[in-house]
């Protein structure tokens, strides 16, 4: 798996899914970078889909097996943003809800993160835990 071209595409979507967010559905650019968008993720899905979706099978197995995987892209936050250390972090309230018997009463939720390829585990509002990182 060429892991710096899955890396590149999920923070091409993860940039489209940025500019797209600043603009009003009114905005005559909108349509055309929702299809460019929707075009990038097709493509994300076609080349590293089967790749994503053994790991979060993966993931899914170790942490909450009853939960279903989703495509991947389902996984991937609406928003991101910088840390300190140019690191993408999302909030704790981004990611597919997961229930997991090990936190009751916990929103749980799991998201695709990019720079570098990562899943995190939100755990209520408070803590994020990596819980796949890519690696060669």
């Amino acid at each position: 798996m060429d892991l710096k071209a899955l890396d590149k595409a999920l923070h091409d979507i993860v940039k489209k899914r940025a500019d797209l967010s600043k603009l009003d559905y009114n905005n005559p650019k909108y349509d055309e970078l929702e299809e460019q968008l929707h075009d990038q993720e097709d493509d994300f899905h076609d080349e590293f889909g089967e790749y994503l979706e053994e790991v979060l099978q993966t993931v899914h197995d170790e942490i909450c097996p009853d939960i279903d995987v989703l495509f991947p892209v389902a996984y991937i936050a609406k928003t991101y943003k910088l840390n300190d250390k140019n690191e993408l972090v999302v909030k704790n309230t981004d990611g597919v809800f997961v229930e997991i018997d090990k936190y009751p009463g916990k929103e749980t939720k799991l998201v695709l993160v990019p720079m570098p390829p990562r899943v995190v585990l939100n755990i209520g509002e408070e803590k994020q835990v990596v819980v796949w990182t890519a690696s060669q």
